[in-house]
């Protein structure tokens, strides 16, 4: 069914039914795009709810599992239904699991961060960016992390999942920099969402840290790509130090001081 056009462009985050995603819902809504909001929770139906009363926006929530490829394939055509191109792509769907990769976590969690993290993020790619390309004109925002620069003890896979996003939307920067097209990084750092509950982490020294606000990541995500900045390192200057130094600290160093983090117990 094709959704009445308002005369605003179209945005589409996925992962928005809380944290960084939700937030950048915000942006996007209150800088006058409408919105197709995905997430795998209720929750989903809720922020679309708030979003809705709070901007004045056309919101479209769709409950989908991303970590599938039927769920993926289905949010593309809940894009395609609106009749409407596609002005703005937030990949923000993520998760993440602590502990050791050897008898600390299960082998499902793990392949569902790869499948979630880099497949999904692929799959979306590949089938929405030709039409932006094909019109000369769209933005991409890729949520990172601070931790693709490091390797990850006790983050083992998340971290990698993360090197790969970062790396893919490096690539696609450079493959796309004469189409109209832009691609955005945003790396945050440690950030106050359910991401450490969810992985199990609240034992850990980054899961009992200091953490940034998901309202003040997103803002400085938007503005990035907004202005079509090839990365954003987001939230404290802590995070902008660390992502700097370690540009040159060896990455047998980074993975020592990120062990110190993320180790079972280190935040007791």
């Amino acid at each position: 069914m094709t959704t009445p056009t308002t005369g605003r462009p179209l945005a589409l985050v996925t992962g928005a039914s809380s944290g960084i995603g939700y937030e950048l819902a915000v942006q996007f809504a209150e800088h006058g795009f409408d919105l197709v909001v995905a997430a795998e929770d209720d929750g989903i139906a809720a922020a679309a709810d708030k979003l809705r009363r709070d901007g004045g926006a056309q919101i479209q929530p769709v409950r989908v599992d991303l970590s599938t490829e039927q769920g993926v394939e289905e949010l593309v055509s809940a894009v395609a239904r609106t009749g409407r191109p596609l002005d703005a792509l937030a990949l923000n769907a993520g998760r993440g699991a602590g502990g050791a990769f050897v008898g600390g976590t299960n082998l499902r969690d793990e392949l569902e961060i790869v499948d979630l993290n880099v497949r999904s993020t692929v799959h979306l790619a590949k089938r929405l960016l030709p039409g932006m390309v094909e019109r000369g004109a769209g933005r991409v925002l890729f949520t990172s992390s601070i931790a693709s620069t490091m390797p990850g003890p006790f983050q083992a896979v998340y971290n990698a999942s993360k090197s790969f996003v970062q790396s893919f939307a490096e690539a696609l920067r450079n493959e796309l920099k004469d189409t109209g097209v832009t691609v955005t990084a945003l790396m945050p750092g440690p950030t106050d969402t359910a991401f450490f509950e969810r992985a199990e982490m609240q034992d850990t020294r980054v899961g009992a840290g200091k953490k940034d606000a998901p309202a003040e990541v997103a803002a400085q995500g938007f503005a990035a790509l907004m202005k079509g900045d090839q990365t954003v390192t987001a939230g404290s200057l802590v995070n902008k130090v660390q992502t700097a130094a370690g540009k040159i600290i060896p990455d047998k160093l980074k993975a020592e001081q990120h062990r110190r983090m993320a180790e079972p117990g280190s935040g007791d």
